[in-house]
């Protein structure tokens, strides 16, 4: 396959060539992604534009003729996209998975045609799921038969109506993960009495998105079909999930920040008695915690796009723990800026509807909330007890923003952590750092004080584990720890993030600020002890300042933040 070298999209370029989504004729706008809303209609004219541009490329290898480069850059692009309608993800990225998954154990032609439907923004569909089955993925009943051919339904599948190929995963055993196989069908001339695609249920977020049943009656599987071994399929599909979840960040951070954009926007014109509703101590303080958890799910977010091109091995628990914590964390702001917004939080034709109930489906749309925990619990007692090695070359190269990342390879991701947890090894030398550089600053003392309550939390897992194990204990436990654990490996994040980055602005704010990783952490802190975040408000009211700056200047609410298309002058 020849290397064709695309330039990339930025985030910058998106904003301009999409305009000012708060422009109600803007056809790429908050109005428009609204009014499709209401009529679940398919984002095609967005999507055209984007694919237009070359956002569809934005995960393909540049091998394969794409424009990928690193993690992090795709995430803040594809955010940038999914703050306006998070439908353009399913619209054009829907086939990631399956694309990894050919990465992983396809063969070279299976890769060539792969890429050339996707270069032309065409859909290679994922095909896992069962409606009786849902997570329980050992019981799935659809089956290739010694013969060669495909039987029973698969539910759910993205781009099911549309796509051109469709990667599947079928029974070929009796018992076990190498039961199952993966073929990759090419649909084009089909037989209707073969397969027939029928629109799964509407979904009552991402209204509009091309969900559908797949329904295999004898479908001839030719032999070149087969993806890699047989056996092999289900192990290839969990680790290709890992690179999945990354871009389901994008969509939850992409709601999370127009849901809090609104709501500041709606507080700093609404009155209330003789001052503004930004000035009223409740508004402050939901929507402190609110920009806390935003800065939280960005920094975790972030760090884990960058750690998958260093330690993929790792994966397997980092990235289900930042999935967790950046779909908690949005959902958690959701319902606090709701909490501000009141009665318009609840109008059906309104943004705020539509952001609630995309950011609900965006959460499961990988795996719900409980099967993600579930998937890593059973790996923390052997993980927290040998930590793995510290590795800080390694660490620091992941959480040093200018640093360059090594190339993303796939093929090294791997089903357990085996061990190795570099964030959590690595917290006593970063906490060191940090608690030296702020004992320099009098007002970073409390900073300095949650850095101490995150290392302690940490070093406390070890007997939560054991607990965990004892005959008799509470059979919720490993996953009651597996919820902690997300926690606190997001502050752990954040303390090495604010540790590396000392010498550059982050947030908007002067280097070396630590009013950013005081709210996160206390924001983190309380999630991982089960807490209402208020309880430590005075820890996350410099948020909410750090947010309504970057507001007021148009900026993207990241780390290093974009510049966002600029407001339509009125006339």
């Amino acid at each position: 396959m020849s290397t064709v070298a695309t330039r990339p999209l930025t985030p910058e370029a998106l904003e301009l060539l999409l305009g000012d989504p708060d422009d109600a004729d803007n056809p790429y706008g908050f109005a428009a992604a609204v009014d499709r809303d209401e009529r679940d209609e398919f984002p095609d004219g967005l999507c055209e534009a984007l694919r237009s541009a070359g956002f569809h490329l934005n995960y393909l290898p540049q091998e394969w003729g794409g424009s990928f480069e690193s993690f992090d850059r795709s995430l803040t692009l594809v955010r940038a996209a999914a703050r306006r309608d998070v439908n353009v993800m399913p619209g054009t990225m829907f086939s990631i998975i399956a694309a990894t998954c050919l990465q992983l154990h396809g063969t070279a032609a299976q890769q060539r045609r792969a890429a050339q439907i996707l270069r032309r923004g065409g859909a290679v569909a994922f095909a896992l799921t069962e409606s009786d089955h849902g997570s329980d993925l050992l019981a799935n009943e659809v089956r290739l038969t010694p013969d060669g051919l495909l039987y029973g339904e698969k539910w759910m599948v993205g781009l099911g109506l549309r796509c051109d190929a469709v990667y599947v995963v079928a029974r070929t055993g009796e018992r076990g993960p190498g039961a199952f196989s993966a073929v990759l069908l090419d649909l084009a001339g089909t037989p209707a009495e073969h397969l027939t695609r029928v629109p799964a249920p509407r979904t009552n977020g991402m209204r509009g998105i091309d969900f559908a049943y797949l329904r295999f009656t004898g479908l001839p599987v030719p032999e070149d079909a087969l993806v890699g071994k047989r056996g092999e399929a289900l192990e290839m599909a969990v680790k290709a999930q890992q690179a999945v979840r990354l871009m389901s960040m994008a969509g939850s951070l992409g709601c999370a920040d127009t849901a809090l954009r609104l709501s500041l926007d709606f507080v700093a014109d609404r009155r209330f008695g003789r001052t503004t509703l930004s000035r009223a101590p409740h508004s402050r303080r939901e929507l402190a915690v609110a920009s806390a958890a935003l800065l939280a799910a960005d920094a975790v977010a972030l760090a884990a796009a960058r750690g998958v091109h260093v330690v993929p091995e790792a994966f397997s628990v980092w990235g289900l723990t930042a999935k967790h914590v950046v779909a908690d964390a949005s959902d958690d702001l959701i319902r606090r800026c709701g909490s501000v917004l009141a009665t318009r939080s609840v109008l059906r034709d309104g943004l705020f509807q539509k952001l609630q109930r995309d950011s609900a489906v965006v959460r499961v749309i990988d795996a719900s909330a409980l099967a993600n925990l579930r998937s890593y619990a059973g790996q923390l007692p052997t993980l927290i007890e040998q930590r793995g090695q510290a590795r800080p070359g390694a660490v620091r190269t992941v959480f040093t923003l200018d640093a360059e990342l090594p190339p993303y390879v796939p093929a090294r991701l791997d089903l357990f952590a085996r061990g190795l947890d570099p964030v959590l090894a690595a917290l006593p030398s970063a906490a060191a750092v940090a608690a030296e550089a702020l004992a320099d600053h009098p007002e970073d003392l409390p900073a300095a004080v949650l850095v101490g309550e995150v290392t302690d939390a940490v070093a406390g897992l070890g007997a939560l584990a054991e607990e965990a194990r004892r005959p008799g204990a509470d059979p919720n436990a490993l996953v009651d720890l597996a919820e902690r654990y997300a926690w606190l490996h997001g502050a752990a994040a954040c303390v090495h993030l604010w540790s590396a980055n000392r010498h550059r602005s982050l947030y908007g704010t002067e280097p070396g600020s630590a009013g950013w990783l005081g709210a996160v952490l206390g924001y983190l802190l309380a999630r991982a002890a089960g807490a209402d975040p208020r309880s430590r408000a005075a820890a996350l009211s410099p948020a909410l300042d750090l947010v309504t700056a970057l507001r007021d200047s148009d900026r993207l609410f990241t780390a290093l933040p974009v510049q966002l298309a600029m407001k339509r002058e009125e006339s």
